[in-house]
């Protein structure tokens, strides 16, 4: 009959290395009475004895030396796997995935990752761009970024650096052309690079000022999935496009791009690092959560 226990096995083995109960009792923590037991009911559940038995010491039977010899590389086995498996709890190491936005990923997420990796140097960061709305869960994610109304109840969301802002810009040579909107209404009469959604929406662009909210679904000759594209475009005069901030300064600066529309464009929330609140967290996750933390905020 197989063992039922572990710890009988472990028992045995302690004695027969020991070649004695009080040594192996005391190595173990446990009582010379208890370990006497637990290999009692060992060898009568095998149905062989084990050890011989003295006054003054102990040692293996030859079904005993045979059991040890096999026993002994699988013990070894489980415990380096099982310091392994400590490893993962006491020190963080693994791999951290997070799904995120394009502009996320650019410009929250990436400028932490040297310094993270560089901290932790038994963790690797994978940083998956997706506009769709992804169950991280289901897609194996530790955590997705998204903007705050955008998160399920069931999410725990911490902030990932400062406020976000998105700006409405066009080529001077298309302002020539077409005019500069004085209302977001205004749009509607002009060329715009709409960003397109894999689920086949387009962004609308929303706008608010002085507690008045806008919302404009954008027309024009070039739809996007990409923020750089989009740029591009802008800077090659066939429309105006609605960018974070972030990608326009250089553009702006050189006089390639023009914002308009400044005073509809107030700062908005900041992304959110979002991940299920009842689900187990992994030691290089949770130390990833804390650099997040301590780095804010990140960004304008």
């Amino acid at each position: 009959m197989r063992p039922r226990n572990l710890a009988e096995l472990e028992a045995f083995a302690a004695i027969a290395k020991a070649r004695s109960f009080r040594r192996a009792a005391e190595e173990r923590g446990v009582s010379v009475s208890a370990l006497s037991l637990t290999m009692r009911n060992l060898e009568e559940r095998m149905g062989v004895r084990l050890l011989h038995r003295t006054t003054r010491s102990v040692s293996p039977t030859e079904a005993g030396r045979m059991l040890l010899q096999r026993l002994q590389p699988a013990l070894d086995d489980i415990a380096a796997a099982m310091d392994m498996v400590n490893d993962f709890r006491d020190r963080p190491t693994g791999t951290v995935r997070i799904n995120a936005p394009i502009p996320a990923l650019e410009f929250r997420l990436a400028p932490l990752a040297r310094p993270f990796m560089a901290a932790n140097p038994d963790v690797s960061l994978e940083l998956i761009s997706d506009a769709a709305r992804v169950d991280i869960v289901e897609h194996g994610f530790d955590a997705g970024v998204r903007f705050g109304e955008d998160l399920a109840r069931d999410m725990v969301a911490v902030p990932l650096g400062g406020p976000v802002r998105y700006l409405v810009l066009g080529a001077p040579d298309y302002l020539m052309r077409r005019g500069t909107p004085g209302q977001p209404e205004d749009l509607l009469r002009h060329d715009c690079v709409r960003h397109r959604f894999p689920g086949g929406s387009i962004f609308p662009w929303e706008f608010t000022r002085d507690g008045r909210e806008v919302t404009i679904t954008p027309e024009g000759p070039l739809t996007v999935n990409d923020p750089h594209v989009a740029l591009r475009g802008a800077l090659d005069g066939v429309g105006l496009a609605r960018l974070p901030e972030e990608y326009t300064r250089a553009a702006i600066t050189s006089g390639g791009l023009v914002p308009v529309l400044e005073d509809w464009c107030p700062m908005l929330p900041s992304w959110f690092l979002y991940y299920p609140c009842r689900r187990q967290m992994s030691s290089a996750f949770r130390t990833f959560l804390d650099f997040v933390a301590r780095s804010r905020p990140i960004g304008p």
